[in-house]
């Protein structure tokens, strides 16, 4: 598996990452198949690993997902321990809705109840604010984050829906080494807002979340003319061709496709080994 540092931390992570969320929301796999899901991942060399303490049905639910991450790790029975899971906190599952809550005192409690789920033996790898609050001051939020930090119950920060003002609030706060917005072909926002020429330029991983757009986006990406007729060219899927795209768009981007079978994790994993020329690139964009 390719890799890619994780901001600037001289900390290689695979170039392909695992979003687990899908593995903990409602028709979620049985557990059993989830950790198979898991270990398959481990097994291609996936070593970034996306969830979130809110990535469950609801607030009964809470750190689902991050537990069942856990649970997988440890009876994985190889060395696991350069695994980065990349976990979030901020938001809240109200009768499975989404809202926020940058509250202080709900970010120092998420992140220990984080640190538990995860197993409690080592920092979290890297903790990422789910989402700024609109009540609450950026800086105020991340106040308890940087106390985390400084505790040894954090190793890496990050953040996630951001803008570049945000990001900069952020790191006068506490140091930060990703990025996670939302981008894909259909939704390029990043490239328009300034936000992946910052990470570039200021070191950032970026972690494009939804990277293959969505539920219904996704299912219909095989339709697509210009995805199909380059899928067949180069004989890979068009899920594929979907992944490399992203990946040849910066060096700083980590694509985190979500799976719950085997077989799409594997064939996003394939995505590495693409390579997409300058003419390759452009017909895809002009295609779409």
């Amino acid at each position: 598996m390719k890799q890619r540092e994780l901001g600037r931390t001289k900390v290689p992570v695979s170039a392909i990452g695992l979003g687990a969320m899908p593995l903990s929301l409602d028709e979620r796999p049985a557990e059993a198949e989830a950790i198979r899901v898991i270990h398959r991942a481990l097994d291609l060399g996936i070593t970034l690993i996306d969830t979130a303490d809110s990535y469950c049905i609801d607030e009964r639910d809470k750190h689902h997902n991050e537990k069942l991450i856990a649970k997988a790790l440890a009876a994985y029975g190889k060395d696991a321990s350069g695994v980065i899971v990349a976990t979030k906190g901020g938001l809240m599952r109200p009768n499975g809705d989404w809202t926020t809550n940058g509250d202080p005192k709900h970010i120092r409690r998420t992140i220990r109840e984080s640190y538990s789920a995860l197993g409690g033996q080592r920092p979290i790898p890297l903790w990422q604010l789910h989402a700024p609050d609109s009540k609450f001051d950026l800086c105020d939020t991340l106040k308890p984050v940087r106390e985390a930090v400084d505790e040894g119950l954090i190793r890496f920060v990050g953040l996630s829906n951001v803008t570049v003002r945000e990001i900069e609030q952020a790191r006068e706060i506490v140091q930060i080494v990703s990025v996670q917005n939302q981008y894909n072909p259909w939704h390029r926002e990043p490239e328009k807002d300034g936000v992946l020429a910052y990470c570039e330029k200021n070191g950032l991983t970026f972690l494009p979340w939804s990277p293959l757009g969505g539920g219904q986006r996704h299912e219909k990406i095989p339709e697509i003319d210009v995805v199909k007729h380059m899928a067949a060219e180069k004989s890979i899927s068009p899920y594929r061709v979907i992944l490399a795209w992203m990946l040849a768009k910066s060096p700083c981007i980590i694509p985190i496709p979500g799976a719950t079978r085997i077989a799409s994790v594997e064939d996003s994993a394939g995505a590495v080994n693409v390579t997409l020329t300058p003419a390759d690139i452009k017909k895809i964009e002009d295609g779409l």
